[in-house]
């Protein structure tokens, strides 16, 4: 299991056409995502576990400052390569935790029948017995298209998501043709920077957006705001 540690994440809001100008910017000076394609992008799919109290979006809405969410994960429309997800933020910093899960376990945890883990999987485990207690679920399918960057200073990582779709009351994850919606405004598309103890100035200069007004997003709220 990979338990990297709390990183900086700054996810914004932004108009496409002012992405095409980032982009041309970008390019001659990061390394493209090793998940990419030809084109350079790739497509994610996500699983949203939350209870029936919605703990996990209300504390997004309500800016909670400790705050966490699983999910289920797969690239490209592969399902022979899955990873469960527990994304933790506090006091403004971030720290993503994973591990590869089967299919089998994914089917089990959408029938809500989570099967008992070894004790060498801490975060199967965590997810066991929150399961139990919190009653967590799955929500919602999230998808969308990727295009990311890494900058070795600073261990930068760029993407933008656009095309977000939401499955809205849909968690079929292994159905490719599962019926979504659009999540938000086509025009637009997810800027997200995370990086550890500083965001290196070329960077930060290269990403400022003149007479643009930056505004946050979450797929996940977004996603939900059908029910």
């Amino acid at each position: 299991m990979e338990a990297p540690g709390m990183r900086h994440e700054i996810k914004h809001l932004i108009h496409r056409g002012d992405w095409m100008t980032l982009r041309s910017r970008l390019r001659p000076l990061a390394q493209p995502d090793p998940y990419a394609v030809a084109d350079g992008q790739y497509t994610v799919r996500s699983l949203y576990l939350d209870n029936y109290r919605d703990k996990a979006l209300l504390e997004k809405l309500d800016g909670v400052n400790r705050r966490e969410k699983f999910r289920v994960r797969c690239y490209n429309g592969d399902y022979s390569f899955l990873r469960l997800e527990k994304k933790r933020k506090e006091n403004g910093l971030c720290q993503k935790s994973s591990v590869e899960v089967g299919r089998k376990y994914v089917e089990a945890l959408l029938l809500g029948q989570i099967p008992k883990p070894d004790r060498d999987h801490p975060l199967l485990w965590e997810l066991y017995i929150k399961q139990k207690e919190q009653q967590l679920m799955p929500r919602t399918l999230v998808d969308y298209t990727r295009e990311a960057y890494l900058y070795r200073p600073g261990n930068v990582r760029i993407t933008v998501d656009s095309g977000v779709r939401t499955g809205v009351y849909c968690r079929n994850f292994f159905d490719p043709h599962a019926p979504t919606l659009p999540a938000g405004n086509p025009d637009t598309v997810v800027l997200e920077v995370k990086y550890d103890a500083f965001l290196p100035d070329l960077i930060r200069d290269l990403l400022q957006i003149p007479d643009r007004r930056w505004t946050a997003f979450s797929k996940y709220a977004a996603a939900r705001i059908f029910g």
